[in-house]
């Protein structure tokens, strides 16, 4: 099997594929480390009528459907976080009805998963105060918990453009822990993810950012479940760690080095809430269930592969991630096409899915190789003018 790739350098080139999936061999078998996938949403491109202006219409059948495909691989879900496009094309009236469908799907068919609550609901502008800033994070805080929902209280754009220290960031977050019902995983996500967040904590400096996080995570935490940590820097993560308190997880969002991080070393190891296990679900199942069998030789070579593929999707602009994700999703036929919330399947180039593709192939992360081959040269010939 073969197909002819462009090429960055604007040349084509013939790959013969190693058409070697990736995939379980019978029931999932459990995990020894707590494993959230972040999971993307699938459009429906005939109802959206404005894909750039206005709200998706979400296909809630292949939406769900993607969930019940990551718990019956073993992994819980994250819902409504970055990977689901919030803020970049699904906005909080969609995120809502997301939230309160997958809570209701979950319970049916037995699957974990945790929220998002954050504050997309408010515009990030210069006249928004503390006090709104807290306001928008209790309402989505109260959809979740009205599910019965457990929260991962995320970033907020509008709380980076208000706070003018660290102590509104421990403040605020302070009294929002005090009032959960559930304990709660804290979020950081790096500006590579969302520019609008350079600076959250109150620093740029990332050692001082940490000292504050520590300190929230210190004075709060009976009510902190865990920290999902995305800065594409395994340092900071490592040390973020080993100064947790006891009983606090830390839960990696390093898309970059999640295969070292995830083992850990004789000081301890991170878990793990991640967007590269939506579209390596199968793989990624594979290596986790041999790591909890004790055998880490074959988790290394079955998940270190997938590293390359995942740092061409989360390439900066690192944003432009979720693109890579759902043309995956659409490549092993987990969706009838390639449309994305906010017409984000623009936001790469041909030869960079074409890279996707054959990191893909290389990885075992294309399920189907004959299905994935036909459409990527559908998807060749209609963008690029590529026909065999």
């Amino acid at each position: 099997m073969q197909i002819r790739l462009p090429h960055a350098d604007g040349t084509l080139k013939t790959l013969i594929l190693k058409a070697e999936p990736i995939c379980p061999d019978g029931d999932a078998l459990p995990f020894n480390r707590t494993v959230y996938s972040a999971a993307h949403v699938v459009i429906d491109p005939l109802a959206t009528i404005d894909p750039f202006g206005g709200a998706p219409q979400v296909d809630w059948d292949a939406t769900l459907a993607y969930r019940d495909h990551l718990y019956q691989l073993g992994f819980k879900v994250a819902e409504a976080m970055d990977t689901a496009q919030r803020g970049m094309g699904v906005d909080w009236p969609v995120a809502r009805e997301l939230i309160q469908r997958s809570l209701r799907h979950a319970r049916a068919v037995g699957g974990d998963l945790a929220c998002g609550a954050g504050t997309d609901q408010l515009a990030a502008a210069a006249d928004v105060t503390l006090a709104q800033v807290e306001a928008a994070y209790r309402e989505q805080i109260g959809v979740v918990e009205a599910e019965g929902g457990r929260i991962i209280l995320m970033c907020s754009r509008a709380l980076a453009r208000t706070a003018k220290s660290s102590d509104d960031y421990l403040d605020l977050y302070g009294r929002l822990l005090r009032d959960v019902s559930q304990p709660v995983v804290l979020h950081w996500l790096g500006e590579m993810f969302d520019p609008a967040l350079r600076g959250y904590w109150g620093s740029t400096d990332i050692a001082c950012a940490l000292d504050t996080v520590i300190q929230l995570i210190a004075d709060n935490a009976p009510r902190i479940e865990g920290i999902k940590v995305s800065l594409l820097d395994a340092r900071w993560e490592i040390e973020l760690r080993r100064r947790l308190p006891a009983g606090v997880k830390m839960y990696t969002g390093d898309d970059f080095n999640y295969a070292e991080l995830i083992r850990g070393d004789e000081q301890g190891h991170s878990h793990a809430l991640l967007g590269i296990f939506d579209p390596i679900a199968p793989v990624a199942a594979v290596a986790l269930q041999a790591l909890a069998a004790g055998n880490t030789l074959r988790y290394h070579e079955v998940l270190d592969p997938t590293v390359a593929l995942s740092r061409e999707i989360f390439c900066a602009p690192t944003h432009h991630y979720k693109a890579g994700v759902v043309f995956l999703a659409w490549l092993n036929g987990h969706q009838d096409h390639f449309s994305m919330a906010g017409g984000a399947q623009a936001a790469r180039g041909v030869a960079h899915y074409a890279r996707v593709f054959e990191l893909a192939d290389a990885c075992g992360a294309l399920v189907d190789p004959e299905l994935a081959t036909l459409r990527m040269k559908r998807y060749l010939s209609v963008c690029a003018g590529i026909n065999d």
